[in-house]
């Protein structure tokens, strides 16, 4: 592929990623019922899904296979697709759904576009806030149409850290262990129950840095290309990429710390 092809191709992405973000948010802000309810539970009964993050996955991958019918996809609620085309949609069609259930504004729409593998566009869609992130691999990340960038690095001591919680009680437990011990070498914990709006706040200087146990490629694959192209570093335990059993995001300077202490108090593990 020509680096002129490839620049296309990902205009292209970027053009589709922000559409299906913008009419899976409009239909999710509007068509919200009063007595929204949960429709199925996963790793536990406050794990939970409703009928809107079902319906709003089939109108982003029907929107996608519609327009890109070759093209691999990976959603939270089940769509898999491996596809032909070398490109892969990953997609977490509410990310906060608890939020979303309880009519809390933190929840988003999560959209990433991978290219053999390799993450080359990000969208997150916050509609209630009024929202849009978005990034291109080599191109910078973008809150609507201002540049985002990270924070400047604060002492360990001054940082805002943001977390998440799983929904397992054994593993709420250990996340609440490593919490304890981590909140007074800090200046404060935030846990705003949105992996791809905390990334996002990280890459726009809302917060400092941000660590969970737990997710996995849907919640995190847009937020962690906007935070990296804002300025942030991002892997989970030392020398390992991102996965389920570690994100960390921050500034360099605050990420190299804060992965060596969640290291030492066993955050990757229940």
């Amino acid at each position: 592929m020509t680096e002129q092809t490839d620049q296309s191709l990902r205009a292209e992405l970027l053009e589709l990623a922000l559409e299906a973000g913008a009419r899976a948010s409009a239909f999710l802000s509007e068509r919200r019922p009063e007595d929204l309810g949960v429709a199925k539970t996963k790793s536990s009964a406050v794990d939970v899904v409703t009928e809107m993050d079902i319906a709003s996955e089939k109108l982003i991958t029907g929107l996608l296979a519609e327009r890109r019918p070759d093209d691999g996809v990976l959603g939270e609620e089940g769509a898999d697709v491996e596809g032909s085309s070398g490109v892969q949609w990953v997609i977490d069609p509410i990310d906060g759904t608890v939020n979303y259930l309880y009519g809390l504004p933190a929840w988003s729409v999560s959209i990433a576009a991978r290219v053999h593998g390799e993450t080359v566009v990000g969208v997150v869609h916050a509609p209630v806030r009024g929202e849009t992130f978005r990034a291109v691999l080599g191109q910078g990340a973008f809150l609507n149409d201002r540049p985002a960038r990270v924070r400047p690095v604060p002492p360990f001591s001054q940082a805002l850290v943001a977390t998440g919680f799983g929904y397992v009680a054994e593993r709420r437990a250990r996340q609440a262990d490593v919490l304890r011990q981590l909140l007074p070498e800090v200046r404060d914990i935030r846990r705003g129950g949105s992996a791809a709006i905390e990334l996002c706040d990280l890459a726009v200087g809302r917060l400092d840095a941000y660590y969970e146990r737990g997710l996995n490629a849907w919640d995190f694959a847009a937020g962690d290309l906007i935070a990296r192209e804002a300025g942030a570093l991002t892997g989970g335990r030392p020398g390992e990429p991102l996965s389920p059993e570690l994100t960390v995001a921050a500034p360099p300077g605050l990420f190299e710390p804060l992965q060596a202490r969640l290291e030492a108090l066993g955050a990757w593990h229940d």
